[in-house]
């Protein structure tokens, strides 16, 4: 157990959280919001002072590390983070409960959009920035940030780090180098982020509105600057956000195989294919369903396609409270929580990758029930994928089963509605944001106890990390010195 490499890292976390959180300080100077300024310098301070103590107390750690610290550091790091995040909230009384102030940090560094707040147009404007900045950082990931920037050692052992925070059934290098991968990976993310708000900002939008909408449609999180999400927007608005919702669902390395000119592996891509079916199915069949509560085809299917781009790719942005469509239409949206998007993206859900391996692995195995003797091995676009791989896909759809029927036990203990239950723990161990009914897009998790907060909590955690390097955290071996 390489102890010191841990609390490096995580002393680097703590200062870049501090510089990422002065952009909001200088919000707060434009606003002439003087106590949200002091909030949030004096986070800034804990974490300068927190970060700064860690990096030199581990100045001599071994930079040899393997996938036991990848996990644990990523499990930690994401806590750490989240819990000096939610204190500028605290210190400003904007949110002061901490327990509360955490559940919205947390939502917004997991890109899951849920809030306890029933408003939030009366919050200071920096504070705000801040909230939904969370959603930017987490959504490529702040540890991939971190090995943008920072030279870690040589001999590969980042990718531990990679491989833990990244979603997705299997995690490779886009170059050889793995810092070059990380910094890749960010200059697509920035690209399509600048991008989003030049559109947003053609429609009209103010600055500040659009950075923290492209924000939370870059990040797939979900948190608006108005109470009525993205309602009150122009249509034009609203289907920017509906294509660019989409483009960050999309696995980042069709981008960079789109940036090298390998056009052909893009039209190989299953994984884009289905996704993008499921979505163009998805969206028909809802404004189908739905025409009827609206004027014309041409407005249920601009709020169909909306929503589910918003739904899909975990977003959670809402145009109409789609709680009041058929339950055909409902019942669509929860299934399209489960599948989210594309791995390598932004997005959370058990994803696009691991459904198309699920179905492979199903074909396979019945095929060799039918023919004992053959030889049926899962392929993915014409190459074999490795037993470890599917394993640690049934693995992962194991340990999701486990943590969402443990999850709603105790969130029944509040003796809420099963669909508020059920959709509220969806929403947040697949990082939406919106359930049904006192979930709704036009609801919050404030209804829910301190105890049934935690558990949501810890299941978007679950969700954005999927799942391993935060079980890894409550694993007694993984804290051994040696294994």
């Amino acid at each position: 157990m390489n102890r010191k490499i841990i609390g490096r890292v995580l002393g680097f976390l703590l200062l870049l959280e501090c510089l990422f959180l002065f952009p909001s300080v200088i919000v707060c100077a434009l606003h002439g919001e003087g106590r949200a300024m002091t909030a949030i310098l004096a986070t800034m301070v804990i974490a300068a002072a927190a970060g700064g103590a860690l990096c030199l107390l581990c100045r001599k750690a071994d930079r040899h590390f393997y996938a036991r610290e990848g996990f644990l550091i990523t499990g930690l790091g994401w806590v750490v983070l989240s819990a000096v995040g939610a204190l500028p909230f605290v210190f400003s009384g904007e949110i002061p409960h901490y327990i509360d102030a955490l559940f919205e940090v947390v939502s917004g560094f997991t890109t899951t959009g849920a809030s306890i707040l029933p408003e939030v147009e009366s919050m200071s404007k920096g504070l705000l920035f801040w909230r939904s900045f969370t959603h930017w950082l987490g959504g490529m990931g702040i540890l991939v940030f971190l090995l943008a920037i920072v030279p870690m050692g040589k001999g590969g052992y980042s990718v531990h780090i990679l491989r833990a925070e990244s979603p997705g059934p299997s995690v490779g290098k886009l170059v050889p180098k793995l810092r070059q991968t990380a910094a890749i990976l960010y200059g697509i993310y920035v690209a399509l982020t600048v991008l989003d708000v030049l559109f947003l900002l053609a429609g009209g939008m103010s600055l500040f509105d659009s950075l923290c909408t492209a924000f939370g449609t870059a990040g797939t999180g979900g948190f608006g600057v108005k109470n009525d999400s993205m309602a009150s927007y122009s249509p034009y608005l609203q289907g920017v956000c509906t294509v660019f919702m989409t483009l960050f669902g999309i696995n980042f390395s069709v981008y960079f195989l789109l940036l090298t000119r390998q056009f052909k592996q893009v039209l190989k891509s299953e994984e884009l294919w289905v996704y993008l079916s499921l979505i163009l199915g998805s969206t028909i069949i809802v404004t189908l369903n739905t025409v009827a509560q609206y004027p014309g085809f041409r407005d249920a299917f601009h709020h169909a396609a909306f929503t589910v781009a918003s739904i899909m790719t975990t977003t959670g942005f809402s145009t109409v409270n789609f709680d009041l469509w058929p339950q055909l239409s409902r019942s669509i949206l929860v299934v399209l929580m489960v599948l989210g998007a594309c791995a390598g993206s932004t997005g959370g859900g058990i994803k696009t990758a691991r459904l198309i391996l699920i179905f492979r692995s199903l074909r396979a195995q019945v095929r060799q029930m039918l023919r004992p003797r053959s030889v049926n091995l899962v392929q993915v676009e014409g190459r074999t994928v490795p037993d470890e791989t599917i394993r640690g896909v049934y693995a992962y759809l194991s340990a999701y089963c486990v943590i969402a029927i443990l999850s709603v036990l105790v969130l029944a203990l509040d003796n809420l509605p099963m669909e508020t239950n059920l959709t509220g723990m969806l929403a947040c161990l697949n990082n939406i944001g919106p359930g049904l009914q006192l979930v709704g897009p036009t609801s919050n998790f404030s209804v829910f106890s301190s105890l049934s907060k935690g558990v949501l909590m810890l299941d978007m955690l679950f969700g954005r990390l999927e799942i391993f390097p935060l079980l890894a955290l409550f694993s007694p071996a993984a804290w051994k010195k040696t294994m």
